[in-house]
């Protein structure tokens, strides 16, 4: 199993970006797959998540009404469209996937997720 990200950069504040996340080794079409990211110096935390119960996302406080996440299950990709962003969201972004297929729980745990992808750098300049 791999999941290969793409997108990121850099960007000033108030613009827009998209995060792309393509699995591969098996079909995440059952899985739950979420968005975490990292800033310097500080845990690992979670930004959103998209069920396998199709249309059921869920996004940290911080993020919503700004972030949409999405899927293609037929690209085995999840997608994190980002708007009007701020300094404070930069940070590493990484994309998972949980543990089992229709796993259901809080979503917002790094433990609840198996496979991560690479990383990819987001910085959004003031």
């Amino acid at each position: 199993v791999q999941l290969v990200q793409s997108g990121g950069g850099l960007v000033q504040a108030g613009g827009s970006l998209r995060l792309s996340c393509e699995a591969s080794g098996r079909s995440f079409s059952s899985y739950t797959m979420a968005w975490f990211r990292q800033a310097p110096g500080k845990e690992r935390e979670f930004v959103a998540a998209n069920s396998w119960r199709g249309g059921y996302a869920y996004y940290a406080d911080s993020v919503k009404d700004r972030f949409i996440i999405s899927r293609d299950n037929d690209k085995n990709t999840v997608y994190l469209d980002m708007n009007t962003l701020k300094p404070e969201d930069t940070a590493v972004y990484y994309c998972a996937v949980a543990r089992t297929a229709y796993y259901s729980g809080t979503y917002y745990y790094t433990d609840e997720y198996d496979y991560w992808g690479q990383g990819t750098q987001v910085i959004v300049s003031s």
